[in-house]
């Protein structure tokens, strides 16, 4: 039996069934040194956790001081950048329900709503009004309905409120969500805003994403916009996953006529002109669009509605996979 002539063997007694063999211990004279494996834990957990492991080395005879590191696996987490040059495509849309279908595929998933002046994924993903908090100076990401963790500004603001921020601003809340308590998460989706400014070089300098998949509707004035926002990426080195065409064609509910209104093929066209991949097209239904404002996102259910989004997003899990 452990006793107090064998300060170590006493400590490790006691530690035992509280740390579940998540604590290496070492005494040194009266000092117990304890390394804690938080792998794995939430926030609370891990605090809950040291709190318990403390109790039980304070009580340990012979020991007068107890310091105690946290220590964990970091997951390498990729960067999905969910991008277009302009904004009306369908972007943040298509950003929930490729983060939906990439977990549905086995993937930990994160989303990060980048689209720091106009942000939408809470409403999207079903978590509107929901807070985010913060833990030892980071956020810890809000859980949604469909196994995605959530950070956006839209949860750390009032709901209707103006963020008018200069571009080093927008650019310091990006980093924020980015390097947040994303426990597990594998990949991350990110929801960039429209355009080419400051949020997307700091996402490109600070983050470096895996590779980015644009989004554009097949009308001519989207698509050169598109075609800026490849370039961005391409000149900073970032590979280009593939072109998603949005909006694609419309069925009537009431009639059954096929039309065009935003044109069909253009995109899948300007993919083959850049020599980049085309990922696939998305069409314009009323389905898609009230499912969205409700915060049921097609790609969480197995209708005819969720295929294209599963379609998609199974030809970017290739992608990772094979880069």
């Amino acid at each position: 039996m452990a006793s107090a002539s064998n300060p170590a063997a006493a400590l490790d007694a006691l530690l035992g069934p509280v740390a579940a063999g998540r604590a290496t211990a070492r005494v040194t004279g009266d000092q117990a040194s304890i390394i804690l494996d938080v792998n794995g834990l939430p926030p609370a957990a891990r605090d809950a956790l040291e709190a318990d492991v403390r109790a039980a080395a304070a009580a340990a005879p012979g020991i007068a001081t107890v310091r105690i590191a946290q220590t964990s696996e970091r997951v390498a987490q990729r960067i999905v950048a969910v991008a277009s040059g302009k904004g009306g495509v369908g972007k943040s849309t298509l950003s929930a329900n490729l983060a939906i279908a990439l977990a549905r595929s086995g993937r930990k998933v994160g989303m990060v709503d980048a689209d720091i002046y106009g942000p939408s994924q809470p409403r999207l993903l079903g978590v509107e009004g929901i807070k985010a908090e913060a833990h030892d100076k980071k956020l810890v990401p809000v859980a949604t309905p469909y196994g995605v963790p959530l950070l956006s500004m839209g949860q750390l603001v009032p709901a209707g409120q103006a963020i008018a921020w200069r571009g080093p601003m927008a650019a310091g809340a990006l980093t924020q969500l980015v390097d947040a308590h994303w426990q597990g998460a594998d990949t991350l989706v990110v929801d960039m805003p429209p355009g080419t400014g400051d949020v997307q070089l700091t996402m490109m300098q600070k983050h470096r994403p895996a590779g980015a998949v644009i989004v554009s509707t097949p009308q001519d004035l989207a698509l050169i916009d598109a075609t800026r926002a490849i370039d961005l990426f391409v000149k900073a080195g970032v590979p280009i996953i593939g072109l998603v065409e949005n909006m694609a064609g419309y069925v009537c509910p009431h009639c059954g006529e096929a039309s065009d209104p935003f044109g069909n093929g253009g995109a899948e066209a300007k993919a083959q002109a850049l020599g980049i991949p085309f990922l696939g097209r998305v069409p314009l239904t009323l389905a898609i669009r009230t499912a969205s404002d409700a915060g049921v996102p097609p790609a969480a259910g197995n209708g005819a509605d969720a295929d294209p989004f599963m379609s998609i997003a199974a030809k970017v899990g290739d992608w990772l996979t094979r880069n």
